[in-house]
């Protein structure tokens, strides 16, 4: 079969690989779409020392099962693998599984491919109807429904009257702030640098307010905000923001701490939450959120052949793009 092989800092090569044999509860998607994540970008940067060249990155996938007892059945991919006994696991929060592992870093070979091997229970039936292209949005749509889920938990407030921020127009930013508006949300900025990605962030949805970071709304004035970067200035921010008793939901992961305001934390009673990745629950709703059509009509998705894969890398590298979110297909 065909992949594209990370070989390198900088380099995707789309080459000949041996077909993996199903075995051992995994069995064969025959992958059809697969976005780009910004954890695949960070492989791809040469900052990841998990990601080992050469390897086959690629975690956001839908496809077609080949054998077991889903056998032709359209799915999704659930890329988030635990080990379903521990009390975690058992508890509904399998994203804080200490034996948690991932689909495309080692030792389990990615979806930036034309076939991966796979748990079957981490597959999820989607509709007929339903373009791959559209269900490989499932897995980072997910991750802003986990998010949003959390912040809602902690609001004294209904969302449909809060100030809400959003910081950063990449694919969970804008994911999040439209899970947001889907919830009920009347009142959402959300904060880019890209003037690109605030048009497309804007089109997405007229009720998205997309400002640059200067033009950010006043300090304290904000009831919660979604730190979808996770640098140190996207942190400094969402401190300056946040109203007395606010909240601020940090699913970014980029590394370091800076920005972080311990003294305003405890000063102004803020809430600071940690949102890393999602249950089967936020899965299976991302599911309907796309079957509901709830996301708009996604003009913020751009589609590349798969064996265009290392280009498009290279472009999202460039940091040109209008595109939130790029889907490689075979």
């Amino acid at each position: 079969m065909k992949a594209l092989v990370y070989k390198g800092k900088s380099r995707m090569e789309w080459e000949d690989v041996p077909t993996p044999e199903p075995g051992g509860g995994m069995v064969l998607l025959k992958v059809a779409a697969c976005g780009i994540c910004g954890s695949d970008m960070h492989g791809y940067h040469g900052h990841d020392p998990r990601r080992v060249p050469p390897m086959i990155m690629g975690h956001e996938a839908a496809g077609v099962v080949e054998g077991g007892a889903l056998d032709g059945q359209r799915v999704a991919l659930n890329p988030f693998l635990n080990c379903g006994t521990c009390e975690r696991c058992l508890s509904g929060a399998p994203q804080l599984c200490e034996a948690q592992r991932n689909i495309g870093l080692p030792p389990h070979a990615g979806a930036f491919a034309e076939g991966v091997l796979v748990p079957e229970r981490n597959l999820v039936p989607i509709p007929d109807d339903m373009p791959f292209d559209v269900a490989a949005l499932a897995e980072p749509l997910a991750v802003s429904v986990h998010a949003v889920r959390l912040g809602m938990r902690a609001l004294a407030e209904p969302l449909s009257t809060a100030r809400l921020v959003v910081l950063g127009g990449g694919a969970i930013g804008l994911t999040t702030a439209l899970v947001l508006i889907a919830e009920g949300a009347r009142n959402v900025t959300l904060v880019e640098t890209s003037a690109a990605r605030r048009a497309t962030a804007e089109a997405a949805s007229a009720r998205i307010c997309a400002v640059a970071p200067e033009e950010a709304s006043v300090p304290g004035d904000a009831d919660m905000l979604f730190d979808a970067v996770g640098a140190a200035a996207t942190r400094t921010l969402a401190f300056s923001l946040a109203r007395r008793g606010g909240v601020i939901v940090h699913s970014g992961l980029l590394p370091g701490s800076e920005g972080v305001d311990v003294r305003a934390l405890t000063l102004r009673e803020l809430s600071f939450l940690g949102a890393y990745c999602y249950t089967m629950a936020d899965f299976q709703q991302a599911i309907a959120l796309l079957r509901a059509r709830a996301l708009g009509d996604l003009t913020w998705v751009e589609r590349r052949p798969m064996s265009c894969g290392s280009r498009a890398f290279a472009d999202i590298d460039a940091g040109t793009l209008a595109a939130a979110k790029i889907i490689l297909t075979v």
